[in-house]
């Protein structure tokens, strides 16, 4: 699959992050804006699991945002909230499925807690 956006939903059906809790249930909308139009994906999550379609069905959230900067998410080369704090992604519906959204999206290469940065100190200055 070489297109970055499929093999996203493709794996993410096929095995849910570990970080999804297992009580999360709803459903999501993804409309990703590109060059042929508006392209459409429905995520239902429940028990741990995700389900992936391409209709267009009614949801708790709608996620709107360009065919690229998904890609960018999908290859974890930017990060979900701080994509919705500018308005690169917009949101209708659940606030809890903005939250989510970084449970879904793989950390971006070479990220770190920052309890392993510090060294794990509980130390307060």
């Amino acid at each position: 699959m070489s297109d970055p956006i499929e093999a996203y939903f493709a794996r993410l059906a096929r095995r849910p992050p570990e970080r999804l809790h297992r009580r999360t249930a709803g459903t999501v909308r993804f409309e990703l804006d590109g060059p042929d139009g508006v392209d459409v994906w429905h995520l239902t999550i429940a028990d741990g699991r995700v389900t992936v379609c391409r209709e267009r069905r009614d949801a708790d959230t709608v996620f709107r945002t360009d065919r690229d900067f998904f890609a960018r998410m999908a290859r974890g080369e930017a990060k979900p909230l701080p994509a919705w704090l500018r308005n690169d992604i917009t949101a209708e519906g659940r606030f809890r499925f903005v939250i989510l959204l970084e449970r879904l999206f793989p950390a971006p290469a070479g990220g770190r807690h920052p309890r392993a940065v510090a060294g794990g100190r509980g130390e307060r200055g």
